[in-house]
């Protein structure tokens, strides 16, 4: 929804998830970028993420007997132990957002069902919180990226910059990759992060995600990139992005 919507210009960015420290990478937003959208990645936020469990006032007394879990499909999974230990029967609904679970909670407080979401939409929404930071580490960071065509002023502290390419090398070539990478090895160029994705073709086919920590001279980095193009890459620019640490919320 945040994606369609800033492609038809309902919106002037939208931030979406992109990795978390529990569940790895958002696979469904990085195969969108690749496959469907074109939109730049302006910022990277990285956020510490603490799960609470909520219910509408009402059921204060009784949110042990909470049929239902609502949440965002990531904070479900985030907080697995504590559900199978706690609320083993409960079914479990994925919804949009956990802003979208607090408030259907808030708006339903006749059913016996819990949200589970930050601390923010328990005061926003007037929930109670039954059992705080749920969940399964207590070192739980997510990566968002701003997503947009204008440059927005960020006042947290910034961390580094990065570049994030989605790579696509020749088929059935031997060693392929492993040029792919010499590209950057030899020029000093440190990549923070790779990973395969399905090319969504045939069994086998993927293409390559991939982090450059930005601290070189840009020539450096194009020449690089021109280099990747030579020896036969496909490559899609995701963004060129400072990003932004917070330790507290």
């Amino acid at each position: 929804a945040c994606l369609k919507a800033i492609e038809q210009q309902e919106v002037a960015c939208s931030i979406i998830p992109i990795e978390n420290t529990i569940e790895g990478t958002v696979n469904a937003s990085i195969d969108y970028l690749y496959h469907q959208a074109q939109l730049p990645v302006q910022a990277e936020l990285v956020l510490p993420i603490q799960q609470q469990l909520m219910v509408a006032k009402e059921n204060q007394a009784i949110w042990q007997q909470s049929q239902k879990i609502l949440s965002h499909p990531q904070a479900l999974a985030q907080s697995q132990m504590f559900l199978e230990k706690n609320f083993p029967e409960a079914i479990l609904e994925a919804t949009p957002s956990t802003a979208y679970a607090a408030k259907y909670i808030a708006e339903h407080p006749e059913l016996p069902f819990a949200a589970i979401a930050p601390k923010l939409s328990a005061e926003m929404y007037d929930l109670t919180i039954v059992e705080k930071n749920i969940q399964d580490l207590s070192v739980n960071q997510t990566r968002f990226w701003v997503l947009g065509s204008e440059n927005l002023a960020i006042s947290f502290p910034l961390s580094e910059k990065k570049i994030t390419l989605a790579i696509t090398m020749p088929s059935n070539v031997p060693g392929s990759l492993h040029k792919a990478l010499s590209v950057f090895s030899w020029r000093g160029i440190n990549l923070s992060k790779i990973e395969s994705r399905p090319l969504k073709t045939k069994l086998g086919e993927y293409f390559f995600l991939m982090d450059l920590v930005n601290d070189q001279p840009e020539k450096l980095i194009e020449a690089a990139l021109t280099e990747l193009e030579l020896i036969g890459a496909e490559i899609k620019i995701l963004g060129d992005y400072p990003i932004y640490v917070l330790s507290t919320l």
